[in-house]
């Protein structure tokens, strides 16, 4: 029976909170049994610490995410009153005092973004906060989730000069060419696939994923983002949630979707490729404390 691991999603994001318990259910009725989930504020994290205390299948990550970069407080566009962004004088202490208190932990999401998402976002202010989180996933051995638009020639070069990362990086929801994978591949880089890519060339996607080794790629939903274009393959157990009514929020168990997506990119089963990512996901999240076992 297939066996699922969404690798990045964002459970504790006010659009879908309150639904949480509802939607890990279906995630589970789905054979979704484990989520990645990310905080990405200083004022998130503690919704993501008890969720990753109440359900077992939740698994903790804490990150400062690059458009919460800015300091100090500040709104930037008043058309998305949900991107607020900020950060505390004492935000990198805080950052390690959590992941300290949370054995089961991961970083994440942090990075870096140059791409018209992150108007009026300081880039400088960007790089000051990524540099030292990857430093302290490397410090830890921890995994990192990392989000990255149109920056890679900025990333492959602080990742060179703070790597390799052995505990490694997930590239979430991966936007960057083929070119560049053997050499992110080198340092540790995890390729994580999403609902986004469903939306992008899919002779890229193709290409993308013909240099990505089988044992670097994983799967992902970027809940309650990356609604995938396509629900024909939902599964059954989702469609009955209230969130399945008016599909505006993704959520984990449409990891099936784009596990249907990606096999037929490679012309692989999708059981085949559902062992593969769930494997993968497994090991890397397995480290001292964590919650999962790695699987054989």
């Amino acid at each position: 029976m297939i066996k699922l691991f969404d690798a990045h999603c964002h459970l504790q994001d006010p659009r879908i909170f309150d639904s949480a318990p509802e939607i890990i259910r279906a995630a589970l009725l789905c054979r979704v049994l484990y989520m990645a989930v990310n905080g990405i504020t200083e004022n998130d994290w503690d919704k993501v610490k008890q969720m990753g205390e109440q359900y077992p299948s939740v698994i903790p990550n804490y990150g400062l995410h690059p458009w919460k970069s800015q300091f100090p407080l500040k709104q930037i566009d008043n058309k998305c009153t949900r991107y607020v962004v900020g950060r505390s004088s004492n935000w990198l202490e805080s950052l390690r005092k959590y992941i300290e208190d949370t054995p089961a932990a991961a970083i994440g999401e942090i990075g870096l973004d140059r791409s018209p998402l992150a108007k009026g976002i300081d880039y400088q202010q960007q790089l000051e906060v990524f540099k030292p989180q990857l430093e302290l996933a490397k410090e830890i051995g921890r995994p990192v989730s990392v989000h990255c638009l149109d920056a890679f020639d900025d990333l492959i070069p602080i990742m060179q000069d703070i790597g390799p990362f052995p505990a490694g990086v997930i590239l979430h929801s991966y936007s960057g060419s083929a070119e560049i994978v053997p050499k992110l591949a080198e340092l540790g880089a995890y390729f994580s696939f999403s609902g986004h890519n469903m939306n992008d060339d899919k002779e890229k996607e193709k290409q993308v994923l013909k240099l990505v080794p089988l044992h670097r790629i994983l799967l992902e939903t970027d809940s309650p983002d990356g609604l995938p274009n396509n629900m024909s393959h939902a599964c059954c157990a989702s469609k009955t949630s209230s969130m399945s009514t008016n599909q505006t929020y993704n959520q984990p168990s449409n990891v099936h979707i784009v596990l249907n997506y990606i096999a037929s990119l490679l012309e692989m089963p999708k059981e085949e490729l559902a062992q593969i990512s769930y494997r993968n996901s497994i090991q890397l999240f397995s480290y001292p404390g964590s919650k999962v076992c790695k699987e054989h």
